[in-house]
């Protein structure tokens, strides 16, 4: 409070009116509430000063009494706008303390005086400007700090430190040992045995990084879709409805000769790119091609180079270690200069410089378009991590991945009827449809689409079966080869059944599960294993792998069994539902495994369900036995029921358990069906991960208070952002905080910048400035040690003067040059002090000789436009 330092005191009451309106102006009225202050302090025995309130709020006027122990001190006050020019120095304020006190001896006590004068420095001609100037000569780089479109911009574009305000102090000196008048005064500051200094820091600078996420968290709140942003802007030869994606399925009815279309012909052949009218487009396009050939690096190749262009190019040095793979994981974002990582730093540039919404919803669009494009051209999407779906990312990384994915099946499944198709001539030189063997290879165009459509190509090349299985398999299937066990296999065989007896439904059809006379679809023998019945080896069979899916599959298909209920027919239909995976391995083994029954394949699938132990036979011999576990023997078990269903198919010629065709429309419309909003909220985990990775990177010489507010960040970031139900008002949160982390490195910087300008000689020195220039950020005031003569004074004093010597240079044509080096040379090193401050104190007795020593007090403030003097007088009440 005010009054501490005016007065001196640090307990005390203060009474001050409830409105503007009922200010206390008249002296008078101000007198009388101080007499029955008075009053109710001696009746009540209180020792704490009580202050009223008069005048105007904004002037700060107070008057307050206190008593005890037998002394009285009044509180008084002065207050002008103007500094009377009588007590404009020191001697003038020593003459009115000394009357006000009016002291009964013949010669005054001296009087003892603390100085305090404040100089400020605002002119930093030293400091450099804390962004770098804007590169013209990069396309679109004239914006500063937005050049570059895979990385966030940063810093302020101001200085965030306005002034430095240094106090010189001079604690105790007697009346008789200064001069300080009109004409002369003995303060000088580099003289004074104390400094310390104050910095002002500019409020609310403007930072490059969190303008750029503020502005991109503004889209979460939007409402407009892409069509409603761009419809007005396509060409009119986009707004055909022959070419719309939408009119699929009337092409699909539509009369025409045969062969009929198929879905994927017709979105297919939809236009894939769209058109803008010329000078309307929110993104130019010699910019956009730079940002997709950014995004898309393998844009540039074509053809084979294209396709085969490693999808793990953008960032894959730092995707491999675990404590990377845990910090985006943190957030439930993407890898470092992934893809996803990439488009939304993309996407937070064309915001805030190049179009702001539409711009954002153009680059989106062109981004499913191209997405679409590499779907139907076999192009793997680089900068995603490779394999499944990772849950632990976000979702459309997910979604991005299971693309791939599909991609990647795609096109083997592709290859392997290009490269059945050469090995067996087209149907001119086989005879008719009908008359076509069940061993046939490949048919003709319809029979292949039709095959892919339907049926699951095992991943692996034509040679997947050992020696002993080429020795007893005559078929196709005796090419195989078991050294790629995890790969999908070429079919050399299509069965020759109708299209129409391929769409019949189990239900609709009876199946004959008889043994086959040839084994089909063997991968390798499985160790020393015979078959239960026989004394065939077992083999492992080329299987099916389960279709791979994301995050919000997952919560669908739980949503799906959820819904069943608990019933036994519920119960009975969700167990069906999870048993497609184990009905297609079924199949497989017994293609594999003519003649096998349940227990072979659980000892193969499930080694912990097949119980062996030894047993004396009729002979008396110790024998080993085995039977299925008591689960696997329950009356009505899932296992058993599946068997019993199971055909001899082998995995090439089942149905897909994953449809990569489907699968991959719907990723497509996904991604097409999102407005921006539901965008941009998508990319904050990205978005909030790069920031917080270049904050920790510009900070990493920030002082240690720095580190607890990044943790406090981490860990906000990791609940908001890991939430089922992301909340645009809490990332405005997340980069509030970032707005503040990063607006203490600017502040942090600038200083540094201001204070290793100067040369400090010695190690001790680099230290100590360190030091100095954290404390600076840490506490409001920070004492310099060694005032004028340390290591941070010497700089200090340097930027003073150099301050001074800037403004008194400038050129006047009415002096020579040598007048102006010397008007430079008698330029002082500091400017007049903005503000001075005197405490003014002496011990004499009041009201009367015999009284006892009282202390008297009195603190004058002169700045500009203030004058005030605050006294505080004690006179004895006992010895009157």
């Amino acid at each position: 409070h005010c009054l501490c330092r005016w007065f001196g005191v640090r307990a005390f009451v203060v009474l001050a009116p409830g409105g503007q309106s009922d200010a206390i102006q008249s002296e008078s009225k101000a007198n009388l509430l101080l007499s029955s202050i008075s009053i109710a302090v001696n009746n009540t025995g209180c020792s704490v000063p009580v202050f009223v309130q008069t005048q105007q709020k904004w002037r700060r006027m107070y008057q307050g009494v206190c008593e005890g122990g037998g002394l009285r001190t009044n509180f008084d006050m002065i207050h002008l706008k103007r500094i009377p020019s009588q007590y404009n120095h020191l001697s003038g304020l020593l003459e009115v303390f000394k009357s006000k006190i009016a002291c009964p001896l013949p010669s005054l006590p001296p009087v003892t005086v603390s100085v305090r004068f404040t100089y400020i420095l605002s002119d930093w001609t030293q400091s450099a400007w804390t962004q770098e100037p804007p590169d013209f000569d990069i396309p679109y780089g004239g914006n500063v700090g937005g050049a570059e479109f895979g990385k966030l911009p940063f810093g302020a574009c101001e200085d965030p430190v306005s002034e430095l305000h240094l106090s010189t102090t001079w604690p105790c000196l007697s009346e008789e040992m200064i001069v300080d008048n009109s004409v002369y005064s003995d303060l000088d500051p580099l003289q004074a045995p104390q400094w310390s200094v104050r910095v002002r820091m500019t409020d609310n600078p403007q930072c490059l990084l969190g303008d750029y996420l503020s502005e991109f968290v503004k889209i979460c709140h939007s409402l407009e879709s892409t069509d409603q942003l761009l419809g007005g802007l396509l060409e009119d030869e986009d707004k055909d409805p022959s070419r719309d994606v939408s009119a699929a399925l009337q092409r699909l009815t539509e009369p025409s000769p045969l062969p009929l279309p198929t879905i994927s012909d017709v979105v297919s052949n939809m236009k894939t790119r769209t058109k803008f009218r010329r000078k309307e487009a929110p993104i130019g396009g010699e910019l956009l091609n730079m940002i997709l050939q950014f995004l898309f690096p393998d844009a540039a190749l074509e053809g084979a180079a294209r396709a085969e262009k490693p999808s793990k190019d953008q960032g894959g040095e730092k995707q491999d270690t675990a404590e990377y793979k845990e910090t985006y994981r943190q957030y439930k974002s993407s890898p470092e200069g992934s893809l996803m990582y990439q488009l939304a730093m993309c996407m937070c540039v064309v915001n805030y410089n190049h179009g702001g919404l539409r711009a954002v919803a153009h680059l989106w669009q062109e981004f499913v378009l191209e997405m679409r494009y590499r779907w139907e051209n076999n192009y793997t999407i680089p900068g995603l991590p490779e394999g499944s779906p990772d849950m632990s990312a976000c979702l459309l990384l997910q979604k991005l991945q299971m693309l791939n994915c599909c991609i990647q099946r795609k096109t083997s499944r592709e290859a392997r009827m290009k490269e059945a198709a050469k090995q067996h001539p087209p149907a001119a030189a086989l005879p008719d449809k009908s008359a076509r063997g069940g061993t046939s290879a490949v048919s003709d165009g319809w029979d292949v689409e039709d095959s892919d459509e339907e049926f699951f190509e095992c991943e692996t090349e034509l040679a997947m079966e050992t020696d002993e299985n080429i020795a007893s398999n005559s078929d196709a299937d005796s090419t195989q080869n078991s050294t790629l066990p995890k790969q999908k296999v070429a079919s050399n065989s299509e069965p020759s059944n109708d299209r129409t007896n391929m769409h019949k439904s189990g239900s609709d059809m009876s199946f004959k599960d008889t043994v086959v006379s040839q084994p089909e679809g063997r991968l390798k023998q499985c160790g020393d294993l015979r078959l239960l019945d026989s004394s065939e080896p077992l083999y492992i069979p080329v299987t099916q792998e389960p279709g791979p899916m994301t995050e919000d599959m997952l919560e669908q298909h739980a949503e799906v069994l959820a819904k069943l209920g608990t019933s036994a027919e519920g119960a009975h239909l969700r167990a069906r539902m999870q048993s497609a995976c184990l009905l297609s391995d079924m199949e497989a083994f017994k293609a594999a495994n003519p003649g096998c029954k349940l227990e072979d394949f659980v000892r193969w699938y499930s080694p912990r369900d097949w119980v062996e132990e030894a047993v004396t036979d009729e002979t008396g011999q110790r024998v080993v036995r085995g039977e299925l576990s008591p689960r696997m023997r329950i009356p009505g078990n899932m296992w058993c029921e599946v068997w019993e269903g199971a055909r001899a198919v082998p995995a090439r010629k089942q149905k897909r358990l994953f449809d990569d065709t489907k699968e991959a429309e719907k990723v497509l419309h996904y991604l097409a069906s999102l407005r921006p909003a539901q965008v941009a909220l998508h990319l904050m985990p990205m978005l909030v991960h790069a920031a917080i990775l270049r904050v920790e990177e510009e900070g990493e010489t920030t002082p240690p208070a720095l580190a607890t507010m990044l943790v406090q960040i981490q860990s906000r970031a990791s609940k908001v952002l890991r939430a089922p139900n992301m909340d645009a008002q809490k990332c405005e949160e997340l980069v509030r905080q970032v707005t503040l982390v990063e607006t203490v490195i600017a502040r942090a910087r600038s200083l540094r910048a201001k204070f290793h300008t100067q040369t400090v000689r010695g190690e001790d020195g680099v230290k100590e400035l360190e030091r100095f220039v954290s404390s600076l950020l840490e506490q409001p005031e920070v004492k310099v040690i060694g005032a004028g003569r340390g290591p941070a004074g010497t700089v200090i004093h340097k930027l003073f003067a150099t301050a001074q010597q800037a403004a008194h240079s400038f050129d006047d044509d009415d002096h020579s040059p040598s007048e102006h080096r010397a008007e430079l040379d008698s330029c002082p090193d500091f400017p007049k002090p903005a503000g001075r401050e005197y405490i003014l104190r002496t011990t004499v007795p009041r009201p009367c000789p015999v009284s006892r020593p009282c202390p008297q007090r009195m603190f004058c403030t002169l700045i500009k436009e203030d004058f005030r003097l605050a006294g505080a007088f004690t006179s004895d009440t006992t010895f009157m």
